[in-house]
């Protein structure tokens, strides 16, 4: 490994140590209702619940826990679905995006609902501004908060191993999204900002290229299906232009609860290789930064819940070891190089750049590999197929792991 690859794995886990022991601290008080967010945001609880019906103070066994969670994600599947049914006819859609068709429509509901984010679509020509927003970006939020609250269930299992109760449901959702997720991702998107990313509502931008393209259109009939030859080969004419179109969108709120939340997916089909979403390499750190952040907090909040802070920090050191060792085996052989490519003679000496940003490099793009794949987060800044066998080995070990 090189000795920027070495800085920059130190640098990380030591202000990942620096940040979590207290974010952990902070969602234990939160969640044991000691914060004073609590304090400062009563009110809006109040109101929520007061709107939904919610008795803040009813505690759930696990059966109704569990079924308040799976009906609430029921429900934002459902709404997904609807929004990208609908989209045409709906505001926030300067570009005229077509309604999704139904499959397409269902498994992204699903994908979303679940924090999968697998993307079957590409966001910049299939979904309008107001599908990424109150869909997408909101099951980001609500999925990550499921998979929270789930966590704090189990912890408060192993609490209160003398009682029938684990909480209440609608509570622990609205105050994991409400004081966790909510005030990091707000701070998070202004830093992106900050960096380049843009967060606007304009339509696709036309702007004249400094080169022409010259390309083969293929010609269609009458009825605007392609022609083909004898041979059944698609027939073409040359075409050229000097135009490329930019696209727009609220990019930097979707990007910050994506990462937070290790939801994945992306504005863009190119997910966090895209400049407008991961622009420079001091957002790809922060944005690594962000990938670990809540699931090593959520160590030091299970010790501190059941009492014992040495149980938690030992699950933060066995993960963080795990860690280690695929970093360093992912950022090491991409580094070498193909060697398949050296048997035939080509220089390998610079490392593997095949898909790799030249803004992030190789070592930032193998420690975004390991950790995007340990976290089970689908956001990504290089294409993992254009990795070395050793190099590929990790992120396909980790998604098993």
């Amino acid at each position: 490994m090189s000795h920027h690859a070495w800085l920059l794995l130190g640098l990380y886990v030591a202000i990942l140590m620096a940040v979590v022991k207290p974010l952990g601290s902070y969602i234990a008080d939160v969640m044991e209702g000691r914060s004073l967010a609590l304090r400062l945001g009563g009110c809006i609880e109040s109101v929520l619940y007061r709107l939904c019906g919610v008795d803040k103070e009813e505690e759930m066994g696990w059966l109704k826990y569990a079924l308040a969670l799976l009906l609430f994600n029921v429900l934002g599947a459902l709404g997904v679905y609807g929004l990208q049914r609908l989209q045409v006819w709906l505001p926030l859609n300067p570009q005229a995006m077509a309604n999704v068709s139904p499959d397409s429509s269902f498994n992204t509901a699903i994908s979303f609902a679940t924090n999968t984010n697998w993307q079957g679509y590409a966001g910049e020509s299939t979904m309008s501004y107001l599908t990424q927003m109150l869909g997408l970006t909101v099951q980001n939020f609500f999925s990550a908060a499921t998979g929270m609250v789930v966590a704090i269930a189990l912890i408060r299992g192993f609490a209160r191993h003398a009682t029938k109760t684990l909480g209440n449901a609608w509570v622990d959702l609205t105050r994991i999204t409400l004081y966790v997720l909510l005030p990091l991702a707000f701070v998070f998107a202004i830093f992106l900002v900050s960096q380049g990313a843009i967060q606007n509502f304009d339509p696709y931008q036309d702007i004249t290229a400094l080169e022409v393209t010259k390309y083969d259109n293929p010609r269609t009939g009458p009825d605007g299906r392609p022609l083909k030859d004898d041979q059944g080969n698609a027939l073409t004419e040359p075409a050229e232009t000097q135009t490329q179109t930019l696209p727009m969108g609220p990019v930097a709120s979707q990007e910050a609860i994506k990462m937070l939340g290790t939801n994945g997916g992306g504005f863009f089909n190119a997910n966090s290789a895209h400049p407008y979403e991961n622009p420079t390499p001091l957002s790809n750190f922060v944005q690594m930064l962000s990938i670990f952040l809540i699931p090593g907090a959520l160590c030091l909040t299970f010790g501190r819940m059941v009492g014992d802070t040495r149980q938690g920090w030992a699950v933060l050191a066995a993960m963080t070891l795990m860690f280690l060792v695929m970093a360093v085996i992912a950022m090491h052989y991409e580094q070498e190089g193909n060697p398949l490519l050296g048997r035939l003679g080509v220089d390998i000496g610079a490392g593997n750049m095949e898909g790799k940003e030249t803004r992030f490099g190789i070592a930032d793009s193998g420690l975004f590999a390991t950790l995007t794949t340990l976290a089970s987060c689908g956001a990504v800044n290089a294409m993992h197929d254009s990795f070395t066998p050793m190099g590929g080995f990790v992120p396909l070990w980790n998604m098993m792991l």
